[in-house]
């Protein structure tokens, strides 16, 4: 049985337990950062500029990351980089506490940053790990489970419990994460694995050996391809999210967390009821069905007036983009050699999260630029409307490029 799997195996059982407490803190920030940002600034064009900061790290540090982690102890490599995390998260709780002025939201941009260059080398490490801790018949399970996880602990339990800590502090979650950031270190360094043998070219050859191999599986680029696609869509309408909650739907800190805490049902549904929905419809109907409903979800959202059809079009969207993540993460972890691993899933990553900065100010800026003419309110439902029509693009260029079966 798949449950099995955590007490069978020791060192999947430990990275799991560290993959919750470290999401748990991802949770509580996911919300607390963006919600900081609105207390220190209503500009929806720097609020976008601290989103952006988060992901633009995966432009600039992927690629070193991947050949990175073939040439390091990648054990290590996760308890050091969440041990760094720890230290930025409470540098954001020092900011947090000090009544800051507008101009700090900046300095929250910096450190946002820096915390996404933290994560780029944890996160690369972590997924390209998992093939020496579980069987090659186990990966579909132990993502899944994964998956499941991270959404339980990061946007199910994290952002309500954020939103009823902000409600006496906004730096008590903070707080929260960094404790939970060292104890993830301390349970990764106690996983156990037999000498991995490493990477001898130098920096650059080892680089230009994963980009070779990118290069020559056409199909593997398309599917980045489509992921850097969806991921500039989806962060685009993230970007505004919290905003769009504030003004037009007008909901609380606690009231937004208990949104997002339905997003993240969502996604442990569809993760969890993965494998089986791939076995009853086959992997490409699963990958054209997620693609369809992001762009349902979106347009929905896009015409919203109360928290319910967006609650639900969150449910969705999530369910059907961790449906996306557990086919396509584990057909990346079989098709790619294991002393390839960390290389070409960094390049893969660069495509497909390397565009998330460039979603996020873009949400942004369309925004800033509508509102002037269309108001506030038909401005934030721009980034959702747009994204639907985008949805349907991909998804026709899926269908005619895109064939994993």
């Amino acid at each position: 049985m798949t449950s099995a799997l955590i007490f069978r195996n020791r060192n999947y059982r430990l990275l799991f337990a560290s993959g919750a407490l470290t999401n748990l803190g991802d949770g509580l920030v996911m919300l607390a950062i963006p919600w900081l940002a609105t207390l220190l600034t209503r500009d929806p064009v720097a609020i976008a500029a601290v989103a952006a900061a988060g992901r633009l790290p995966w432009l600039f540090f992927a690629l070193p990351a991947g050949v990175i982690a073939d040439q390091v102890d990648r054990r290590k490599l996760i308890a050091r980089a969440d041990l760094l995390r720890a230290a930025l998260v409470g540098a954001i709780l020092w900011l947090a506490l000090s009544a800051p002025g507008p101009s700090a939201i900046w300095l929250l941009t910096a450190l946002t940053f820096l915390l996404g260059a933290a994560e780029v080398l944890r996160d690369n490490a972590a997924q390209t790990i998992l093939p020496d801790i579980v069987t090659a018949s186990d990966l579909e399970a132990a993502n899944g489970q994964m998956w499941s996880v991270e959404q339980l602990t990061g946007q199910f339990i994290g952002p309500p419990l954020a939103g009823f800590l902000i409600a006496s502090s906004v730096a008590l979650p903070f707080g929260i994460d960094v404790a939970a950031l060292v104890l993830a270190a301390g349970l990764v360094w106690m996983i156990s694995l037999a000498p991995r043998p490493k990477v001898q070219q130098n920096f650059f050859g080892a680089l230009k050996e994963g980009i070779t191999f990118m290069r020559s599986d056409q199909l593997l680029l398309r599917l980045a391809v489509v992921l850097g696609c969806a991921n500039f869509i989806a962060t685009a309408t993230l970007t505004v999210q919290v905003l769009f909650a504030q003004d037009v739907l007008s909901l609380t800190a606690t009231q937004y967390g208990f949104l997002l805490s339905i997003a993240a049902l969502g996604a442990i549904t569809g993760s969890l009821a993965a494998p089986k929905l791939v076995q009853w419809f086959g992997t490409q109907a699963c990958l054209y069905a997620s693609i369809a409903i992001w762009g349902l979800g979106y347009g929905t959202i896009g015409l919203s007036t109360s928290a319910v059809p967006m609650a639900l079009s969150l449910f969705s969207v999530m369910a059907a983009a961790m449906l996306w993540n557990v086919i396509t993460v584990s057909w990346r972890q079989r098709r790619i050699p294991t002393e390839l691993l960390g290389r070409v899933n960094s390049i893969y990553r660069f495509f497909g999260w390397g565009s998330m900065p460039l979603g996020a100010m873009a949400g942004g800026a369309m925004v800033a630029l509508l509102e002037q003419t269309l108001g506030r309110d038909l401005a934030l439902r721009a980034p959702f409307l747009t994204a639907a029509a985008l949805c349907l693009c991909l998804l026709l260029y899926a269908i005619a490029r895109l064939r994993l079966d």
